[in-house]
């Protein structure tokens, strides 16, 4: 059994001490273990992050984080967590000395500085600008030497929040793939954003929280197949009329979209669906040159899970 690295217990706050931004949230996460926190703008994900990273102390409840209280030992969790998020760089100096600078402080020598520095420019693609200034870099390159200041030194617990915003997909790639390898060397990972295919490919287990409160936490496997809802099944056909076809099927008409010669279907049965089809295109002459089913994603679960309606338009 993995032990626990946080055990977050009745978390609650407040910043006017009258709305509850965060409201009972209750949870733990394992060492090496990929945590996803999801849900939309506001429902409470940086606020909770600030709190297990110890920014802000949490109105009620108590939090422990490798072994120490949130509230008394501030300082020693801070010693052995990272914490990636939307902050200027050191802008005085190079993209080498800024990683530089950041090993300094964390206390490593100049030998495992000089070749922490140079794994991470590879990693990142900041060798060709690693004598630039950090204020003269574009946007994107201040991002990546944002990010990899961060892995300058070791640590137990490594948040993430909303790390590849202002990455561009191939650079996105290269940091989920970092982190899964560090992951896979015992780090835990505490990871929020707003791309959905992110956290399906990165993490282990995946909180939804929604106007401050949890409403769903388990594996990804497990919130599919609970929440997963409706799935799409999507024919190509031919030689047929499929608005005329897609009256002869006993479907709600919502569930269903024409895209030129592509019929496409949302519903809960997608065996019985296609076998009414293919009844269908049998009595019209018609033919199916494709069908596909589309396996249910992490988006079909987190619109389920906070009540928002599945649509095909």
């Amino acid at each position: 059994m993995k032990t626990d690295v946080i055990v977050a217990e009745h978390i609650k706050h407040t910043y006017d001490g009258k709305k509850y931004v965060l409201d009972d949230l209750t949870f733990n996460i394992k060492k090496g273990e990929v945590f996803g926190l999801l849900g939309r703008n506001g429902a409470g994900k940086t606020t909770t992050i600030k709190i297990l990273t110890t920014l802000i102390l949490p109105s009620e409840g108590n939090v422990n984080i490798l072994g120490y209280d949130i509230r008394k030992d501030g300082l020693e969790i801070r010693k052995r967590i990272g914490l990636v998020q939307q902050l200027p760089s050191i802008e005085f100096t190079s993209v080498e000395k800024n990683l530089d600078i950041y090993g300094m402080l964390w206390g490593l020598s100049k030998k495992e500085r000089k070749e922490k520095i140079e794994e991470l420019l590879k990693i990142f693609d900041l060798e060709d600008v690693r004598k630039k200034n950090a204020i003269d870099l574009s946007g994107g390159e201040r991002r990546r030497l944002q990010i990899a200041r961060e892995f300058m030194h070791n640590m137990d617990i490594l948040f993430l929040d909303e790390p590849t915003v202002g990455l561009d997909v191939v650079m996105r790639r290269n940091l989920l793939n970092y982190i899964k390898k560090l992951v896979n060397k015992g780090l835990t990972i505490v990871f929020t954003t707003h791309l959905l295919e992110e956290a399906e490919y990165l993490c282990d287990r995946i909180t939804v929280i929604d106007k401050g409160k949890i409403v769903a936490i388990d594996t990804l496997e497990n919130l599919k197949a609970k929440y997963g809802g409706k799935r799409t099944v999507e024919f190509r056909i031919k030689n047929i009329d499929l608005s005329k076809l897609a009256n002869m099927i006993n479907i709600n008409s919502n569930d269903i979209k024409i895209n030129d010669d592509r019929l496409i279907i949302l519903t809960e049965n997608p065996y019985d669906i296609i076998e009414a089809v293919i009844e269908a295109v049998k009595k019209v002459n018609g033919k199916i040159e494709w069908l596909n089913i589309r396996d249910k994603t992490l988006e079909d679960v987190f619109l389920n899970v906070i009540g928002e309606e599945n649509d095909i338009s």
